[in-house]
């Protein structure tokens, strides 16, 4: 009797438990995970691929401040960062032939003036330099297959500290530096004085362009175990689509793969889904 009661208890509780499962398992049917994304349209047209190269700050032009004769600095009209025209008094010197009169030769800015009244100066070596910082020049090294990329008057994008700049190429070296590469100059307007000689400038210059072709965020692209894609979103729901990356830039990459102009690509929240999974666009880019 006791076994018979032990048998129909366990029944019993095998019974309850099966309809715990079917009740979790119809539970977990209703709550379909549904994740959030983030999408911007495909596009297509031709992708530029561009280089980047750096390189540094300088005035257009520097002036020296020449003496004639060594001697003692009796007087000094200016100073660091100070503004002359042509033809103004910077500075007499009492030398062995008398006061010599020293004279700006254009127009300009003041720089490397490190001599005080009162100071010796010699004569092999400039006094000070006049700069202009209005016209500033930037100044790149190049390798031999990079050349072919400048011709004298191109104008191309230039950013420095942050702004942007239309750079103008100046000067193209045909002998190698000591380097062996080749030096690139170009210039940009410093109406506003925020380039200051000796900051890093970053030139971006157009080296391949592949047209017709369909391009994506860079962002969308994911890559696991050997296999590219992305997701696309069609009816609510992520659908992968393995592509194959043509050309690739940090924000834009050219893809092939059966995905359609105007299309909808996932470019945040792609790395936790699934073929199909179902999905939720809280931010639709263009």
């Amino acid at each position: 009797m006791r076994k018979m009661l032990v048998s129909i208890t366990a029944i019993a509780l095998i019974g309850v438990l099966a309809a715990c499962n079917q009740n979790d398992e119809s539970d977990g049917d209703k709550k379909e995970t549904v994740t959030p994304v983030e999408t911007v349209e495909v596009t297509t047209g031709d992708l530029v691929v561009e280089k980047s190269l750096y390189g540094r700050t300088a005035p257009a032009s520097t002036t020296p401040v020449t003496l004639q004769n060594p001697g003692e600095l009796t007087e000094l009209e200016v100073e660091n960062g100070e503004m002359v025209e042509e033809d103004d008094l910077i500075a007499t010197i009492q030398t062995a032939r008398g006061n010599q009169n020293i004279y700006a030769s254009k127009d300009g800015e003041i720089a490397n003036l490190n001599a005080e009244e009162g100071a010796m100066v010699s004569n092999s070596e400039p006094l000070a330099v006049i700069a202009d910082f209005d016209t500033m020049k930037l100044n790149f090294t190049v390798a031999a297959g990079t050349l072919d990329l400048f011709e004298k008057e191109d104008t191309f994008t230039a950013s420095i500290d942050d702004i942007e700049y239309d750079a103008e190429i100046t000067s193209i070296g045909s002998m190698p530096d000591d380097t062996g590469l080749y030096p690139v100059e170009a210039t940009i307007e410093n109406k506003d004085e925020a380039v200051l000689a000796g900051m890093v400038a970053v030139m971006k210059v157009p080296e391949k362009r592949v047209k017709d072709t369909v391009i994506v965020p860079t962002a969308a692209i994911v890559d696991e175990s050997g296999e590219t894609f992305i997701y696309v979103i069609e009816d609510e729901k992520a659908i992968k689509k393995e592509v194959w990356i043509k050309e690739s830039q940090s924000n834009e990459t050219a893809i092939e793969g059966e995905v359609n102009d105007g299309a909808q690509v996932v470019t945040n929240g792609q790395l936790t889904l699934t073929d199909e999974s179902k999905v939720n666009v809280v931010k639709e880019g263009e």
